[in-house]
């Protein structure tokens, strides 16, 4: 989550208009590149190339791009008109995200003196649709946007494509830690190891969940300790009438299972995590403040065995590590509605483990019975999520293909306390409205998990799926149910 990345700036021309001609096109694109860098807007730095005119600078500059571990995309201008066959061999080599920016130096036509030279050099109108073509020929994916550089909004969906292709990027790279398996009986967080590596890049790896163990146990005291004394210097404490030192040695639990799946995690070089309450051999309590920081630490997670959530809350996490103000991401699970008109909504929470990335409060420890797991009372961080909108995805794996749900969703203000409910949660209203988006979203055959973010859009989502090649199904304000059956069969045809 720590690389410098980089994107790369490629200015299409060719040379039939002279050398004063490409000096000019250089000099524009110096001074995009320089405006866009300047803007403040976008996340990631834009690095200038030099102009491209032949098919050989240009399959050189996309091997380039290749091979540079910090570049994690291809943003393509064509200035004047630069002939689609000479990007052919460079396009079909190239393997990192694209972005088409469809923009021209100037915004505005200089209507007292505008000449053919003047449209000479400045024809990106032309040279951009001849670019377009070769690559929707070819079938590449790609984002293309459109509007003058210098415009904020353009910038900002600039900023937001970056962050598509840093999850992009770094999906190749997740790996999944499987402690134990799949709850028993349970559909829809099964699925297709093999063929998520293939689309996605995820290495999904199962261990015994006494091998951790062992980590777990082989804690010092003296480690435990210093992890418990930050546990109480952080966050509130909530004995609620239990002994203050039969508390703290629940709470040491929890340090131990942190401090021993970290370690775990980082020997064997793994980015997520699922556990599962029915395999729990060797451990005292069923794993809870701990997921819970491991996952602010930016570890994905996934309850029940559930690995395609947990991969999907890492690759979230990752894409979001670079947005300013981020408001959270977290692993969720749906549990109950109120139906009051008015006042519809889902209430999201887990047994345990929801990301105090995304509390609105203090978070506060507490200890409570768990009856699942059948082991002493866990530990855990408890606190209600922050309001706004976000977004709530599912990975399902259908059989013969994968497909994103991604649903916008709106967490509500919880005015109401529920002083029994011992975990954290979050209240979300779907789009359109619960009603319809819950149709939806069976309909769609979407998981009781999801990966949920405030600081990611439908929109980037969605440009994940198309650039692994997968099916995206959005649930939003424009959604309804006719037309959402007709798009799920029309979908099954083009994915069969």
């Amino acid at each position: 989550m720590g690389k410098k990345y980089q994107f790369w700036f490629a200015t299409g021309s060719q040379d039939l208009y002279g050398e004063e001609c490409l000096r000019v096109v250089a000099e524009h694109s110096a001074k995009i590149v320089e405006g866009l860098n300047r803007s403040g807007l976008l996340p990631y730095e834009i690095v200038l190339k030099p102009t491209l005119i032949d098919n050989v600078s240009i399959r050189k500059t996309f091997n380039e791009a290749n091979a540079d571990e910090n570049c994690a995309g291809v943003i393509t201008w064509m200035h004047t008109f630069s002939p689609a066959k000479s990007w052919i061999l460079g396009l079909q080599e190239y393997r990192k995200p694209l972005l088409h920016l469809h923009t021209q130096f100037n915004e505005e036509i200089p209507y007292d003196s505008i000449d053919m030279d003047f449209m000479n050099t400045n024809q990106s109108a032309h040279g951009d649709r001849e670019f377009g073509h070769i690559v929707s020929r070819m079938g590449i994916e790609r984002k293309v946007i459109v509007g003058h550089w210098a415009n904020a909004e353009v910038q900002k969906r600039i900023a937001s494509w970056m962050f598509t292709a840093i999850g992009i990027m770094e999906s190749s790279h997740i790996r999944v830690l499987r402690v134990g398996d799949n709850m028993r009986n349970v559909a829809v967080t099964e699925g297709d190891k093999v063929e998520a590596h293939i689309k996605f890049g995820w290495e999904i790896d199962a261990y015994n969940i006494t091998d951790i163990a062992e980590y777990v146990k082989s804690v010092s005291d003296s480690d435990v300790k210093a992890l418990v004394d930050e546990y109480y210097d952080t966050y509130d404490i909530l004995l609620e009438g239990r002994d203050a030192d039969e508390f703290r040695k629940h709470v040491a639990v929890q340090a131990a299972i942190e401090i021993g799946f970290e370690k775990f995690l980082t020997e064997k070089n793994y980015h997520a995590i699922v556990t599962n309450f029915e395999m729990l051999a060797g451990l005292n309590q069923l794993p809870g403040l701990a997921i819970q920081r491991l996952m602010q630490k930016g570890y994905g997670f996934g309850g029940e065995g559930d690995w395609k959530t947990a991969a999907m809350v890492r690759l979230m996490k990752v894409m979001t590590a670079g947005v300013k103000d981020a408001k959270g991401t977290s692993f969720m699970e749906d549990y109950t509605y109120n139906l009051v008109q008015g006042k519809q909504g889902i209430l999201q929470a887990h047994m345990l483990e929801v990301c105090p990335s995304i509390a609105n409060v203090k978070p506060a420890i507490k200890v409570s019975p768990l009856t699942m797991g059948k082991r002493e009372d866990p530990a855990r961080l408890v606190f209600t999520s922050k309001p706004g909108k976000g977004v709530a995805t599912s990975l399902i794996d259908l059989g013969n293909r994968f497909r994103l749900l991604i649903n916008e969703v709106e967490c509500l203000t919880q005015d109401t306390p529920m002083p029994k409910l011992p975990v954290a949660s979050a209240f979300w209203r779907p789009e359109p409205n619960l009603e319809v988006g819950a149709e939806a979203w069976i309909l769609a055959g979407g998981a009781h998990h999801t990966a949920f973010s405030y600081d990611l859009t439908a929109e980037q989502m969605g440009d994940w799926a198309a650039a692994m090649g997968i099916e995206a199904v959005y649930i939003d304000k424009d959604t309804n149910i006719r037309s959402f059956k007709n798009e799920l069969k029309w979908n099954s045809i083009y994915y069969r």
